[in-house]
C-alpha cells in the first residue's frame, strides 16, 4: 500500500523474504528513463501523459516463461482463459489475507513438470505448448539463474530450450528482467500497432517495426509500452477470427 510518498510492503509465505528483497525492482524503482528522448510527436505526448510509467522486473523467470508459452500462437482471450484454468487447477491458495479472499498463486515448476502432456489439454493447451512448459519446468533451477545475466545473454539462454523462440524470450525478458529494450518479434498485433502509430502505415511487418524502433534503442520496450497504452492499430479489414476451443478437439 502507499503512504504519501512511501510504499509500505508486507509479504507472507515461504517466498516473502525473497519478494521483499526484490520489491524495488518489481515496482520499477530501478528503471531509468533519463536517457529516453522521444523522437515522434505521439511518443512525446504519451511520455508526457504517463510520467510515472516504470518498467518493473518480477525476477520470476520460469513463472513468466510458462505464462508466455501459454500465449504462443493463440489470441489473448484464449491465452488468459487457459492460464486462469492452469492456476486454478494446479496452483495453490496464496498465503496471507489475499489467499483468504480467494487469490491463487501459479503452480510450482515441480508440479507442472510432473504432469503428462494430456493433462494440459482440458485447459486449452495442446501438446506442443504443454511439452514446452514441461521442458522449462524441468530446467527451472538453472533458468532462474539467468535473472543475474544481462538481457542479451538471458534471452540466448532461454532460446536454448526447445519451443522457446525470439517472441517468448523477449516476453520473458520484459516481464522477469525488466529489459528496457525487449522487442517481441513475431507478435501478431505489435508490428501493426508500431507501424500505424509511428508511420501511419497499415501493413507493417517485423522488419518495418524494428526499423521504426531502431532510433529508440536501448529504450524500445518503453516505446512499445507507451504505444500499447495510447497508440492504435490500423482499422480492421475483416471481423475478428473465431475463438477456438482446443479442449474440445
Amino acid at each position: 500500500m502507499r503512504d504519501r510518498d512511501d510504499v509500505v510492503v508486507r509479504a507472507w509465505g515461504p517466498g516473502g523474504a525473497w519478494a521483499l528483497e526484490r520489491v524495488e525492482a518489481l515496482l520499477g524503482l530501478d528503471d531509468d528513463a533519463t536517457d529516453f528522448v522521444p523522437r515522434d510527436g505521439l511518443v512525446a505526448e504519451l511520455h508526457r501523459r504517463n510520467p510515472g510509467l516504470r518498467l518493473g522486473a518480477s525476477g520470476a523467470v520460469v513463472e513468466a516463461a510458462v505464462a508466455s508459452v501459454v500465449e504462443q500462437r493463440v489470441t489473448s482471450i484464449e491465452a488468459h482463459r487457459s492460464y486462469a484454468r492452469l492456476v486454478r487447477r494446479y496452483g495453490e491458495r496464496a498465503p496471507g489475507p489475499a489467499g483468504a479472499a480467494g487469490l491463487m498463486v501459479p503452480p510450482v515448476p515441480e508440479r507442472l513438470r510432473s504432469l503428462p502432456y494430456w493433462a494440459f489439454h482440458p485447459l486449452g493447451i495442446e501438446r506442443r505448448r504443454a511439452d514446452t512448459i514441461r521442458r522449462l519446468c524441468a530446467r527451472a533451477t538453472s533458468l532462474e539463474r539467468i535473472a543475474t545475466l544481462d538481457a542479451h545473454d538471458a534471452q540466448r539462454a532461454l532460446r536454448c530450450v526447445d519451443g522457446v523462440g525470439p517472441w517468448t524470450a523477449a516476453e520473458v525478458a520484459s516481464v522477469a528482467l525488466g529489459d528496457r529494450d525487449a522487442v517481441s518479434v513475431g507478435d501478431y498485433h505489435l508490428p501493426g500497432i508500431v507501424s500505424w502509430s509511428l508511420a501511419g502505415e497499415r501493413d507493417g511487418d517485423d522488419a518495418r517495426m524494428l526499423e521504426l524502433l531502431e532510433p529508440y534503442r536501448p529504450q524500445r520496450a518503453r516505446v512499445i509500452r507507451l504505444l500499447m497504452r495510447g497508440g492504435s492499430g490500423p482499422p480492421r479489414r475483416a471481423p475478428r477470427a473465431r475463438l477456438r476451443a482446443i479442449e474440445r478437439i
